[in-house]
């Protein structure tokens, strides 16, 4: 396909692809991630609701995952190559706008938040480009390695807060436009897809309309949309969480969320890792039970230090461990020319899985005071979750010949 045989049967030309889609990664969450940090500061200065609060950390999640959708179909069509630039340089828009002129209105802001969504399609990209990459033994440990790309969101939970306070309101949108524009320069030179990669030959509606046949898209996007959305509900909505519920600082919630989302980041591969030598949903079932364990503990908002540390910290290395085994069940069952497409529904399930949570707490807590309702569901729907993939997920794996 792209002419480069000979370099990508090496290690190194793998790694080298496996680093580049992973910083792009990063960098497209970074950018996705910049209102969440600033919410507090924001609800202050606008006097929004909770409501509006969870709406304007939300609509990015959404956008972003409903995107990726034709996104990681386009990218069975094309190719990472092109895919990752030109999402990058499409992100730089919104990231301008939000710093330059955006801030001023929650109209605005919801405008902006809304097109800076189209850096959370960047996963999309990067798991089918991966995958073509390596071979199936390693598959779960690469696109775990690569998922680790979601740790972006601890750069902005690190640096936003800051950055405004030390240079301005503009200054962390306009230095991740930069390093986007950067980044999407290094990967036009750099990138290449995997040679003798399946390309479909299928109109686009067509293929979409396979992929939602397919038992691994509907199995891995329930269990993604528990995951995943977990971890991005946490991390968007986290430093909100603590500060009403435990009256932190705002640096100091920033602080607690962008630890929660390290140990979710470094878990990510672990899962992966895992879920080559056992089966992914083995660990699935075991990371499962720990996230609805460690939710009901919550759910008594026990004091932070230790007991509320451990269930939080449970909860980031039980989601960041499912995440990756979820992705490595899709790169054993999906077909080789639809990991795209399916990559692209599972990645929406988890970003709309991130994405309710976020409404809901902020409306329950509106009207009742308290965030005990929200996480007693999240370990209800954590238990529905264990049993769909210790029974149907689990005959389904292992039905498929030389799969599971």
């Amino acid at each position: 396909m792209s002419g480069h045989t000979a370099p990508a049967v090496t290690g190194a030309r793998r790694g080298m692809m496996l680093a580049i889609a992973t910083a792009g990664f990063a960098v497209n969450f970074w950018a996705w991630a910049l209102l969440s940090p600033l919410a507090p500061k924001l609800k202050d200065a606008l006097h929004l609701s909770p409501l509006q609060q969870a709406l304007l950390v939300a609509v990015p999640v959404v956008v972003g995952s409903l995107g990726r959708i034709p996104v990681g179909a386009l990218t069975d069509r094309f190719g990472g190559r092109v895919m990752f630039p030109l999402v990058s340089l499409a992100t730089i828009v919104p990231v301008l706008y939000l710093g330059l002129a955006g801030q001023q209105s929650l109209t605005g802001l919801l405008v902006g938040g809304f097109f800076l969504g189209i850096g959370g399609t960047a996963f999309a990209v990067g798991v089918p480009f991966v995958t073509a990459w390596f071979p199936p033994a390693k598959r779960g440990l690469a696109v775990g390695v690569f998922g680790m790309g979601m740790g972006g969101t601890a750069i902005s939970a690190l640096t936003t807060v800051k950055l405004v306070g030390a240079y301005g309101s503009a200054m962390p949108f306009v230095l991740t436009a930069i390093v986007l524009a950067a980044y999407a320069l290094l990967a036009g030179l750099l990138l290449r897809d995997a040679p003798g990669r399946t390309v479909p030959a299928e109109p686009l509606g067509r293929r979409l309309a396979a992929t939602l046949k397919l038992r691994v898209t509907w199995h891995a996007s329930a269990l993604y949309a528990v995951a995943f959305g977990g971890y991005v509900a946490f991390s968007v909505y986290l430093p909100a969480y603590l500060k009403t519920a435990y009256g932190l600082a705002q640096a100091d919630a920033a602080n607690r969320m962008a630890g929660f989302v390290l140990l979710a980041v470094v878990m990510r591969p672990i899962g992966g890792w895992l879920s080559d030598r056992i089966e992914p949903a083995r660990v699935l079932t075991g990371t499962l039970l720990v996230v609805g364990v460690a939710a009901l503990v919550q759910t008594f908002t026990p004091a932070l230090a230790p007991l509320g540390t451990v269930a939080f910290l449970s909860l980031a290395a039980a989601l960041g461990a499912g995440s990756g085994a979820t992705f490595a069940l899709v790169a054993q069952l999906a077909p080789a020319n639809k990991v795209g497409s399916v990559t692209g529904v599972v990645g929406a399930a988890g970003g709309l899985g991130g994405f309710v949570p976020p409404l809901l707490m902020g409306t329950i807590y509106g009207r009742y005071g308290s965030y005990t309702i929200g996480l007693a569901l999240l370990a209800v729907v954590a238990a529905g979750a264990v049993l769909l993939t210790a029974t149907v997920v689990r005959r389904s794996a292992r039905a498929v010949p030389g799969r599971a």
